[in-house]
């Protein structure tokens, strides 16, 4: 089973929503945390992979996954001026990347390849 937790700051429902709907049919629990919760999730190994989404794509999106689990397993997949393609994020993933960030506004193009590759 794949295990998905959503942080951040914006959309947190709306994600979950999306994302249950990209995976209907896969082995995957998706849940809602606080940041710091959500953070802590998949440090403790309680899950696999953190989402979330703010405005920047980075802020508030992966601050506390950042602080909790370092710069080296997050990635940034889409900003105000930059959206990852989708072979950029598929790397990402396969070099270790498991917590990611974008803005709430690309969640129609970001969510469907993180669901793609997240939940093989």
């Amino acid at each position: 089973m794949t295990r998905i937790v959503i942080g951040g700051q914006m959309g947190k429902d709306e994600l979950r929503q999306s994302l249950e709907k990209l995976t209907a049919g896969k082995d995957v629990e998706i849940s809602v945390k606080s940041d710091l919760d959500a953070a802590m999730a998949v440090k403790d190994n309680k899950a696999d992979f953190y989402i979330g989404a703010c405005e920047t794509g980075a802020g508030g999106a992966l601050a506390m996954a950042t602080a909790l689990l370092g710069s080296s397993k997050t990635l940034t997949v889409a900003s105000p001026s930059k959206v990852l393609s989708e072979a950029d994020i598929k790397e990402g993933i396969d070099n270790g990347k498991i917590a990611f960030g974008f803005t709430i506004n690309t969640k129609d193009t970001i969510l469907p390849i993180l669901a793609k590759y997240l939940t093989k």
